[in-house]
């Protein structure tokens, strides 16, 4: 019998099959040991740099604009995921045995479930307004005013927690006999959940959110081709078209890594229906589930450079912020010699003075 810790319908590792069918045992040997330390690596990466994202969206001096909010949701989304993969990189490293405790099982993987439904919504937020921007910039709209869009991310954050729901109910702590460790999984009173939740993330995920940003990249992208034949280099026309060049680079990062994550997750809802059960299929099955997913994880580690490499909107901002911290020393050299030239002036001023009264 195969058993995984998140009855194949979860973005969280999960725990490898145990059953007569697989013969793979080295390479799951192999992977295990990876893992803990890929997770790790992704973990730190992601904090520092999700961390600096955040530190200049907020201690930037100008008011945040529309952009810079849903960017900014977007980086606490990584922020929340990277925070949470160090629990699981333990739990590997001994073997897939959940030494948290109940609460932190369901906490974890409910953070790491939001992560993935309010990243895909952000996008779509920040798509839309890339367009309204650009394609409709003379069409006034609440959405293109921060305050909304502060509300619009809170409803987001609240939509991401109600689709996770199923993870905070049926997520639980057993002990696996099959394995000899007390697991953290996803126990399904009814394996009619597996389809559903694999239904909730295609749908949610991929088959509504695709439409909307495919449309509006495409006249983005043909509104910044435009703009360039005209030669539009209004200071307004170039900060949007550098805001979207960052989102356009964010969002093929984001379907390359989360792309194969939604392909696997239709053929396990092929394979709750039985369309093929040899042993080559269930191997496949196993090896992508772990693969995709951890291609996933990588995406909350790589939106902070893209922010440096592309952003140079944000590089801007990042190099305004950092002025803001110089050594004191340096701000007293320089009201120093102000204060020290405004003396010498007023000295001379006094002599001229003088002088004048002498001749007179």
């Amino acid at each position: 019998m195969k058993m995984t810790s998140n009855g194949s319908a979860e973005v969280s590792p999960t725990l490898y099959p145990v059953d007569n069918c697989t013969n793979n045992a080295e390479f799951w040997e192999l992977l295990s040991s990876l893992q803990p330390i890929y997770l790790s690596l992704i973990s730190i990466v992601g904090l520092l740099g999700n961390g600096f994202v955040l530190c200049v969206f907020c201690l930037q001096r100008k008011s945040c604009s529309v952009p810079d909010v849903y960017l900014g949701n977007l980086a606490v989304a990584d922020l929340v995921m990277v925070t949470c993969l160090p629990f699981w990189a333990v739990t590997i490293a001994y073997d897939f045995d959940w030494v948290f405790g109940m609460p932190l099982c369901k906490l974890v993987n409910v953070a790491i479930s939001m992560n993935y439904f309010c990243s895909v919504l952000f996008l779509v937020l920040v798509s839309v307004d890339r367009y309204l921007a650009l394609v409709k910039p003379m069409r006034p709209s609440c959405l293109r005013r921060a305050p909304w869009a502060k509300r619009i991310c809170l409803v987001i954050w609240l939509l991401g927690l109600l689709l996770s729901l199923p993870v905070l109910l049926f997520r639980t702590v057993e002990y696996v006999p099959e394995a000899g460790v007390s697991a953290c999984f996803l126990a399904y009173p009814h394996q009619g959940w597996r389809v559903q939740r694999n239904v909730t993330i295609n749908v949610v995920g991929f088959l509504v959110p695709l439409p909307i940003v495919a449309f509006c990249t495409c006249h983005i992208l043909k509104a910044l081709r435009n703009s360039g034949q005209l030669g539009v280099a209004a200071p307004g026309m170039r900060n949007e078209r550098k805001a979207t060049q960052l989102v356009l680079a964010v969002l093929i990062i984001f379907v390359i890594c989360w792309m194969p994550y939604q392909i696997v997750r239709a053929l396990d809802t092929m394979d709750y229906f039985r369309v093929t059960t040899s042993c080559l299929w269930g191997d496949f099955m196993d090896v992508s589930e772990q693969l995709v997913t951890y291609l996933a994880y990588s995406n909350s580690a790589i939106n902070p450079f893209l922010y440096v490499i592309v952003g140079k909107h944000f590089r801007k901002k990042a190099k305004a912020v950092l002025k803001q911290f110089r050594p004191f020393r340096s701000k007293d050299n320089a009201s120093l010699s102000v204060n020290v030239s405004s003396l010498s002036r007023e000295t001379q001023r006094i002599s001229f003075n003088r002088l004048d009264k002498r001749m007179c």
